[in-house]
C-alpha cells in the first residue's frame, strides 16, 4: 500500500466517534454526480459503469465536489454503484439512460441460486477495479478530506436481483420473501458475505470511513424487517469488525448505516454495532434525537426538495434541521435524508453548505 497523507480534515471522523467538535461535519449522498456540469465533461461518451471501473474517471468524479465546493464539504464519497456486488456474485447489470439500472436476467425462481449466481465469490479479483479508483482517489485528495466508501444493504440489492430493475410494487421480491422463505435468507445471506469482504477491501485500499445503504428498507413491514433486513445489517456490522482484526487493522473504521424509510426501526439500528444511523426527511430530528439516547451519532435529514426552494427556505430549513438535532457539536453528521438529484442548481446546494458553516458554527 502506497503511504497517504496525514489528514488536513479528520472533523467527520471526530464526530462519527461521538466526539465533541467544533461544529457539525457535512457532506452529501450522491454529491458526485449529474448536477455538476463538470461531470458530463469527464464522463463524456462512456456509460456509467465504465466511469466506475476506470480509476482516473471515477477518482477525478468523486474530487469535483471537493474541488466545485472547496473547504465546505467534509467527506468525499468513492463514485461506484451498490449494484458492484450482484455483477461481482455474477449478473449481468446496465443502466439505461432515463430509466435506471437493468438486470436482463434477473432471479425469478429460487433454483436459479445455482444457475446464475456464482457460489465462491472472489472479491479481490471480481471488484479489483473498485479498490484501484479507491486508492488513487486517497492518494489525490492528499489529505484535504477523508474517503468514504459504501455498499447496498442486503434486502435492497435482493430486490434489484430479484426485479431486474426499479420497481414500485415489489411483486417479485415480495414473492421470493412470502412464498420462498429459505430460498430469501440463502440469497441474503450470500449477499452478506460478499457485502462484508467489499466493505473490508475497501478500506484496505484506503477508505476511512464507510455506510451501507438499504434503501428499500422501507418497503418492508417491522416485522419484515427484523426478519429479512435487520438480521443481516448486523451480521455484516460485527463481522466486518472482526475481518479487520483478522487483518491486523486496529483501527476504528466508522460505520453508518442508512434504512431509508425504516422509521420503526430506528431504536433497533442503534444497537446494531453502527457508528451512525443516518435518517431520511420522514424523521422528525427531535423524536430521533430522543430514542438513539446517545448510543449512535445521526446523520441527516433535510428533503432534498428543500433545494429546489429559495435561498431563504433553504437557510430557514437548515436552521431549524441542525438545531433540532441539538445543535450539532455533538452527536451529528449534517447530510440531506437521500441523493442529489440531477435537477438541483449546484449554487443551491453550495448555499446549503455554507448555511450548515455558518449556523453550525454559531
Amino acid at each position: 500500500m502506497p503511504e497517504f497523507a496525514p489528514l488536513k480534515n479528520d472533523l467527520i471522523l471526530r464526530a462519527a466517534r461521538g466526539e465533541k467538535v467544533e461544529r457539525p461535519p457535512v457532506w452529501v449522498m450522491r454529491q458526485a454526480g449529474r448536477y455538476l456540469p463538470q461531470y458530463h465533461v469527464v464522463k463524456g461518451k462512456n456509460d456509467f459503469f465504465a466511469c466506475c471501473r476506470n480509476p482516473e474517471l471515477a477518482s477525478a468524479i468523486t474530487i469535483q465536489p471537493i474541488d466545485h465546493y472547496d473547504g465546505y464539504l467534509d467527506a468525499a464519497i468513492i463514485f461506484s454503484d451498490i449494484l458492484v456486488i450482484p455483477q461481482a456474485m455474477g449478473m449481468k447489470v446496465d443502466i439505461l439512460d432515463k430509466i435506471g439500472p437493468h438486470f436482463p436476467e434477473p432471479l425469478r425462481e429460487p433454483s436459479e441460486l445455482e444457475t446464475k449466481l456464482n457460489k465462491d465469490v472472489d472479491v479481490l479479483k471480481e471488484l479489483d477495479w473498485a479498490f484501484k479508483s479507491i486508492t488513487e482517489t486517497r492518494l489525490k485528495l492528499n489529505g484535504r478530506v477523508p474517503l468514504l466508501g459504501f455498499c447496498g444493504g442486503p434486502w435492497t440489492l435482493m430486490v434489484y436481483m430479484i426485479e431486474g430493475g426499479g420497481t414500485k410494487l415489489f411483486r417479485y421480491a415480495k414473492t421470493w420473501l412470502y412464498a420462498h422463505p429459505e430460498a430469501s435468507h440463502e440469497l441474503l445471506s450470500r449477499i452478506t458475505d460478499v457485502a462484508v469482504e467489499f466493505l473490508v477491501q475497501q478500506v484496505v485500499a484506503g477508505a476511512q470511513m464507510l455506510q451501507v445503504f438499504e434503501s428499500w428498507a422501507g418497503e418492508l413491514g417491522p416485522k419484515e424487517f427484523k426478519e429479512f433486513s435487520l438480521p443481516y445489517l448486523r451480521t455484516i456490522s460485527s463481522r466486518f469488525r472482526k475481518r479487520l482484526l483478522e487483518l491486523g487493522i486496529t483501527e476504528h473504521i466508522p460505520l453508518t448505516i442508512f434504512a431509508k424509510g425504516a422509521w420503526y426501526a430506528l431504536d433497533w439500528l442503534a444497537d446494531s454495532g453502527y457508528d451512525v444511523v443516518s435518517l431520511d426527511w420522514l424523521f422528525d430530528p427531535k423524536e430521533a434525537v430522543k430514542i438513539a439516547n446517545g448510543r449512535v451519532v445521526l446523520q441527516g435529514n433535510l428533503d432534498p426538495g428543500t433545494m429546489y426552494g429559495s435561498k431563504e427556505v433553504i437557510s430557514k430549513k437548515t436552521e431549524e434541521m441542525i438545531h433540532d438535532f441539538g445543535g450539532g457539536k455533538q452527536g451529528y453528521i449534517v447530510n440531506l435524508g437521500h441523493g442529489t438529484q440531477p435537477f438541483f442548481d449546484p449554487e443551491n446546494l453550495g448555499w446549503f453548505l455554507k448555511e450548515v458553516h455558518r449556523v453550525g458554527s454559531a
